[in-house]
């Protein structure tokens, strides 16, 4: 592997946001004034998000079940390992655009990391490094999954064999079940974080008023094992008003629907992470407007993404 440089630092999604919209504008000032006075029109600034990965998305491009990136797949053992089970890295081959923003993933109760893996090389194939995780035991409950992601990450920006593909300003959960209702316990403990998503979300507390990190609700219309209406709707009504959130409820589908590939879930899971965690406002035209009821959307609530 050749040897790559390391990655940038910066604050948080908002701070960041704030910081590349207030360069932008400067530059702009800049370039004005020197036009003005001089006559002599200056070089355009650069571009005022260093973080964007890939060409400008499509419709046809986000439904993809492959992005524009080769991949390539890493396994980290357990027994490597502590804070969580072990599980599989999917990165972009290739460095040339430079680091990444990475997402770990937790399964849910009773599963394995399988029960996730289409969705590792779909994400990094869009330009992400993607952890899919294997938790301590089956049966770990939401609080310890959440704590179990955080030491994923941990280990994925600080200790991995693909640590220096990775910006470790910019980092994001997904989960499904208990693993969903991990993100948020992951997301409450860890402000910085730049974006969650719980699918089918499990968790027996229905108040997170203190989260601070851009959250995608996902949850099943026909869900039976956690039911949207005590689990996915109160989980995103009580996230603050002020909060970048939205709701999206898969219509007709089950609790198990994104244990395998689903292209509602990827496309809307995709725009979030890349809006949020690269702040790449080319995917923000797939929130914003709200998107309204279809086929494959039985409810969609939200604000659209907050300006910097």
């Amino acid at each position: 592997m050749s040897v790559l440089t390391s990655p940038p630092t910066s604050s948080g999604s908002g701070e960041k946001t704030r910081r590349l919209g207030w360069r932008s504008k400067t530059a702009g000032v800049v370039v004005a004034a020197l036009a003005l006075t001089t006559g002599v029109v200056a070089p355009a600034p650069a571009a005022a998000n260093p973080y964007e990965r890939g060409p400008a998305p499509t419709t046809s491009s986000i439904e993809a079940s492959r992005g524009s990136f080769a991949t390539s797949t890493t396994t980290v053992s357990r027994l490597a390992v502590s804070g969580f089970g072990g599980g599989t890295i999917y990165y972009p081959t290739s460095t040339a655009s430079g680091t990444f923003g990475a997402v770990s993933i937790a399964p849910g109760f009773t599963a394995t990391q399988s029960s996730m893996a289409w969705l590792g090389p779909r994400l990094a194939s869009q330009g992400f490094v993607v952890f899919t995780i294997d938790t301590i035991t089956t049966s770990d409950q939401p609080d310890s999954r959440g704590r179990q992601l955080l030491s994923s990450l941990d280990y994925l920006t600080q200790q991995s064999s693909v640590r220096s593909r990775i910006d470790s300003s910019r980092l994001g959960v997904v989960g499904h079940s208990m693993g969903g209702g991990g993100t948020l316990e992951a997301a409450r403990s860890r402000p910085s974080l730049q974006a969650a998503v719980p699918l089918t979300g499990w968790n027996l507390t229905k108040s997170w008023s203190t989260v601070r990190v851009p959250t995608l609700v996902v949850g099943a219309q026909a869900d039976t094992v956690a039911p949207v209406a005590s689990h996915s709707i109160p989980f995103y009504t009580s996230l603050p008003s002020s909060l970048d959130k939205a709701y999206l409820e898969l219509r007709g589908a089950s609790h198990f629907a994104p244990n395998s590939a689903n292209t509602t879930i990827a496309k809307y899971t995709l725009s979030w992470l890349k809006r949020f965690i690269d702040d790449d406002t080319r995917y923000e035209q797939f929130l914003c407007p709200i998107p309204g009821t279809s086929t494959t959307i039985s409810d969609y609530r939200g604000n659209c993404p907050h300006a910097g």
